[in-house]
């Protein structure tokens, strides 16, 4: 059976309490969500994945992803969820090369919405009003989200077929009806 919100949210309760990686994971959801949209896929299934792919983190962030497939797996995920999960760690955590729009989504907006998100707190208004132009002056600064792999981005990107604009700009979309949710209303709120 497909992974649900619900399935996904109860899960991720288990592992995942510090606010800044349920940030994070809703980011991620949302930008999924919206990805689906583009490819026409079922929304809510990508959502899931996207929520809960940090599921160990919190617990072993020296081990990240070496704790999910047989946890998953016994909770009763479907193995092609658990591989999507998995894929998001290729080069970095593992071998495991995304091969789905899914996996090759998630690949590439783990690390975007991390930017995504350093920009919306400098703003004003936030996420709101975030145009792609402003992120993207944002991603060629290698200083600015520093932490966020660029090259996993740009790799991912590749792997879609689809600049850094178009995948960004399709998150951002997503992501700016849950501005308030997420924390991303602005300096002004």
């Amino acid at each position: 059976m497909k992974l649900t919100m619900e399935k996904a949210k109860a899960l991720n309760e288990s592992m995942v309490t510090e606010e800044h990686l349920i940030l994070h994971c809703l980011n991620v959801s949302y930008a999924m969500g919206a990805m689906a949209e583009h490819f026409g896929a079922d929304k809510e299934h990508w959502m899931a994945v996207g929520y809960l792919h940090d599921y160990d983190y919190e617990k072993y962030p020296e081990e990240h992803l070496l704790h999910t497939e047989k946890e998953l797996l016994a909770a009763g995920v479907d193995a092609e969820d658990v591989r999507a999960i998995l894929s998001h760690g290729f080069g970095h955590r593992n071998e495991i090369r995304p091969e789905t729009d899914l996996e090759k989504s998630l690949y590439t907006v783990d690390e975007l919405t991390g930017i995504i998100q350093a920009c919306a707190r400098m703003r004003p208004k936030g996420l709101t009003d975030l145009e792609v132009k402003s992120f993207m002056k944002k991603f060629k600064d290698k200083k600015f989200a520093a932490k966020c792999d660029r090259n996993t981005i740009l790799a991912g990107c590749e792997m879609l077929g689809m600049d850094v604009a178009e995948v960004a700009g399709i998150c951002i979309e997503g992501m700016k009806p849950h501005a308030a949710e997420i924390g991303l209303l602005g300096t002004e709120a």
